[in-house]
């Protein structure tokens, strides 16, 4: 879910620029964070200009290529994960289960993914059944998250994936998901104009399949 947040006030006097952000500094302050901060939040709070954050989330995503943990960046957003290769590990100690969705969870994951950011409407029509209680399942093991508002008749909710789907899925960015087939990818990238249409309709009536998560 998207929430709203106090912006981070710089540290010292306004308009103060320190001359270095030491990339050990710059992990410290990841590993301290509790969500994804964004470069100008990083920037504002160390008193330093964006060029140098910039710099450094370079510096440090080399340094923990090999690691325990991982830089992650997803747009503007920076965040420090485990390794995919420690998730087993991980797992045991703190004594998660792998993943397990069902084939229909699966199925509107793989178009939210896809087809990001997509409404509810979109994800119905390339279905061909009702995934409300599927896309709820999915916010709540936030694999799913809200992107914002379509700009058409109703402002259904845009959905779209976030840092914990690349975590979940041992990805460091969605630049490393693979392919999709063409037929495959024709069906879901189809003409926006459709979808828009269909999201401004609602979704289908004639619906009998009963979805179990």
């Amino acid at each position: 879910m998207i929430e709203e947040r106090e912006p981070i006030e710089a540290v010292g006097e306004p308009g103060a620029t320190s001359a270095e952000l030491s990339e050990a500094q710059l992990e410290a302050l990841l590993f301290v964070a509790e969500r994804p901060l964004t470069r100008r939040e990083i920037a504002t709070v160390a008193g330093v200009d964006r060029a140098i954050v910039d710099a450094r989330l370079g510096d440090l995503e080399v340094a923990l290529a090999d690691r325990g943990v991982r830089l992650v960046l997803s747009g503007d957003r920076v965040e420090l994960v485990t390794a995919p290769d420690a998730g087993a590990l991980i797992a045991r100690y703190v004594g998660a289960d792998a993943i397990r969705l069902s084939p229909a969870s699966l199925e509107t994951l793989a178009i939210v993914v896809y087809r990001q950011p997509v409404t509810k409407a979109a994800v119905e029509r390339i279905r061909g059944v009702d995934s409300d209680y599927t896309i709820r399942t999915l916010l709540h093991r936030r694999l799913v998250v809200e992107l914002g508002r379509a700009e058409t008749p109703g402002r259904p909710f845009l959905y779209g994936t976030g840092f914990e789907f690349l975590e979940r899925f041992g990805l460091t960015s969605l630049d490393e998901l693979p392919p999709l087939e063409l037929d495959l990818a024709a069906r879901l990238l189809r003409d926006d104009e459709i979808a828009d249409r269909d999201a401004a309709l609602g979704p289908p009536v004639d619906i009998d399949v009963e979805v179990v998560d």
